[in-house]
Parts: C-alpha cells; sequence; structure tokens
C-alpha cells in the first residue's frame, strides 16, 4: 500500500483525536498526517491515497456571519486539486443529539465537492447505530464516510474506527 495523506481540521480537539486514533490502526508508518490549515492543493497532489478528517458543522458556523474555521480556509485549495486516479476516505465528527438535523452534514458537502472533482470515494457506512434525523452525508441510503460522535458516544470510537479501516485499508493502492 502505497502511503497514504491524512488531511484532518481542524487541529487540536476531536478531529485531530480521531485521525490520530486512525493513523495507528493503519501503522503510523504509512500514513502522513497533515493539518488542513497548513496545506494547499499541492499537497494533495502528492497522493493517490487519502483519508479526509473533517469536524462538524455546528451552530458557530450557521450563527456566523463568517466563518474561520481550518476547512474554510482549505476549501478553496480542495477545489484546485484534481482526483482522477485518486482513492479518498473521509470521516467526520458530529453530533447526533444537538445537531440530529445536521449530522455530520459536513461529510456530505466535501464528498460533493470532491466527487464533482472526479473522486472515487471508498468507505461508505450504514447508518444503523445512529440516531439522527436528516444528513447531507448520505448518499444511496448509507454514510458516504465515517460518521464519529466522541461528544455522545465516545465509547463507540476505536470499534467504529477499526471497523472502517478494516473496510477500506485493501481499497487503497
Amino acid at each position: 500500500m502505497k502511503k497514504i495523506g491524512l488531511f484532518y481540521g481542524p487541529m487540536g480537539g476531536s478531529t485531530e483525536r480521531v485521525a490520530k486514533k486512525i493513523a495507528t490502526v493503519l501503522g503510523n508508518e504509512n500514513v502522513d498526517l497533515i493539518p488542513v490549515k497548513e496545506s494547499k492543493f499541492t499537497d494533495i497532489d502528492k497522493y493517490e491515497n487519502i483519508i479526509f478528517g473533517i469536524s462538524t458543522i455546528g451552530k458557530e458556523t450557521w450563527e456566523s456571519d463568517k466563518s474561520a474555521n481550518d476547512w474554510d480556509v482549505f476549501f478553496p485549495e480542495i477545489e484546485k486539486a484534481d482526483y482522477t486516479n485518486k482513492i479518498i476516505a473521509i470521516f467526520g465528527l458530529g453530533d447526533q443529539i444537538t445537531y440530529d438535523l445536521h449530522f455530520v452534514d459536513s461529510i456530505g458537502i466535501l464528498s460533493e465537492k470532491i466527487i464533482s472533482k472526479g473522486a472515487q470515494i471508498i468507505g461508505q457506512v450504514d447508518t444503523d447505530g445512529y440516531d439522527f434525523r436528516e444528513s447531507k452525508a448520505i448518499v444511496d441510503g448509507k454514510f458516504i464516510g465515517l460518521p464519529v460522535n466522541e461528544d455522545f458516544e465516545p465509547e463507540l470510537t476505536d470499534e467504529r474506527i477499526n471497523n472502517w479501516i478494516n473496510q477500506i485499508k485493501n481499497k487503497f493502492k
């Protein structure tokens, strides 16, 4: 398997913690952890195997005139990259209790942007075991990536990561 570029944001907190857990399960020697805040589209071009880790879109985004989170800075870079011949998986942090109408919407928003640029996305996850009302991350009845709820279900994170990694690792080049 070729090296995986794991782009995540924001730095610090749950998204970074989960990114590090994923890198550990895949073998740290197989993964470059890259904060999106410090990245450009040319960094994406260096990898054929990519994992994107994105945080939830919460009330701080909806109630703000101008959001300045790490992904808002990185989204313009994402749109410059070419995803032809790249294999991509996405995980996202979300809160299915407080944001049950927008659970892990950020996964769906990100996937739309990169699919339109030729991305092949792996790692779809059944919605079973998640209690929410709506999500932009649902494609063909499944999450297009791995949802993780560190706020209310941290005890399920390791199992969800392990199951997801077992599903995706052999699909990387």
